[in-house]
C-alpha cells in the first residue's frame, strides 16, 4: 500500500518543450525490516520518502493527509484541553493540519515507529510543517502506536485520548485479517475504543474504502462515515468513526431538549 503516488513534483519544460525532470539527491538512507528507507530531495519542498524503491511519501501530494488531521480534530478547537494521539509521523504533514485544529492548551503524542524519521521532520523536513515536530504541545514516542494503544486502554483514567488518528502508510484494505490484524482488526478496533474517552473520534487514513473494516468498526459502537477529499480522479478516504457519549451525558443532553 504505497501513499503518495501522485506527482513527485513539477517537471521543467526543456528549450524544446520535452519534459525533463530534475534528478533526486539522497540525503540520507538506513536498512529496515521492508527495505532500504530513503529520504531524496530534488526542489525546496520537493520530497520523497521510499522504502525498498517504493514511494511512500510525497511532499508535493499530501492532502489526504491534510485532511484526516484537520477533520479528526477540528472539533476540539474550543476544548479546554484535548489529549490527542497520532499514529504515524511521516513528514509530519498530519501533525502539522492536527496542532493548527487544537487549542495551545492540547497535548499531542505521536507514535513513529523510526526514530531516524523523527530526525527528517526536525531537520531536513521542518521547513514544510513549520516545525511540527518540534511544537511544545508535542511528545513523540518511539514505538509500535498498537502497543500504545492497547496500553492506554488498560490504564484508563487520564490516560484516554479526545481523538486517535491513523496515519499508516498500510491503511484497511480487503485483505485485513477481519480479527487478528494488529491495527484494523476487531481486536485492534476494541483496543481504540478503550483507549478514547465516551464521544472520542477514530480518524483513520486508507488508500480505498474497506466495507468490512467499517463493519468492524460499527459492530464495535462507533458510528461511522468517510470521506475521499479532492475531485475527480483517484482519491484516498479517511474513515471518521465517533464513539457515542457516556450514558449519563447523553441524558443530561436529552433532558435539556
Amino acid at each position: 500500500m504505497i501513499k503518495g503516488t501522485g506527482s513527485a513534483g513539477a517537471c521543467p519544460l526543456s528549450f524544446n518543450g520535452t519534459f525533463m525532470a530534475k534528478p533526486w539527491k539522497t540525503i540520507e538512507s538506513i536498512d529496515t525490516d521492508e527495505g532500504v528507507l530513503e529520504l531524496r530531495q530534488r526542489d525546496e519542498r520537493d520530497f520523497l520518502i521510499t522504502v525498498g524503491g517504493q514511494v511512500l511519501m510525497n511532499s508535493m501530494a499530501n492532502r489526504s493527509e491534510v485532511v484526516l488531521g484537520q477533520l479528526g480534530c477540528q472539533h476540539l478547537k474550543s476544548h479546554a484541553a484535548p489529549r490527542v494521539l497520532v499514529g504515524g509521523l511521516g513528514m509530519g504533514c498530519t501533525l502539522r493540519a492536527v496542532l493548527d485544529s487544537l487549542p495551545a492548551t492540547a497535548e499531542v503524542v505521536v507514535a513513529e515507529l523510526n526514530p531516524v524519521v523523527l530526525d527528517w521532520c526536525r531537520g531536513p523536513l521542518a521547513g514544510l510543517t513549520d516545525g511540527a515536530a518540534s511544537d511544545p504541545r508535542v511528545r513523540v514516542e518511539i514505538g509500535d502506536v498498537a502497543d500504545l494503544v492497547r496500553n492506554t486502554g488498560r490504564k484508563g483514567g487520564l490516560e484516554k485520548f479526545d481523538a486517535i488518528v491513523f496515519d499508516l502508510y498500510k491503511g484497511p484494505h480487503y485483505h485485513t485479517h477481519k480479527i487478528k490484524d494488529p491495527l484494523y482488526g476487531s481486536r485492534a478496533i476494541d483496543n481504540v475504543k478503550a483507549a478514547l474517552n465516551p464521544g472520542g473520534l477514530f480518524s483513520i487514513w486508507g488508500e480505498n474504502y474497506d466495507e468490512g473494516f467499517d463493519k468492524r468498526l460499527c459492530a464495535a459502537g462507533f458510528t461511522v462515515s468517510n470521506e475521499r477529499p479532492g475531485r475527480g480522479g483517484f482519491r484516498h478516504v479517511v474513515f471518521l468513526a465517533k464513539l457515542p457519549l457516556s450514558r449519563t451525558k447523553q441524558s443530561l443532553t436529552h433532558r435539556k431538549k
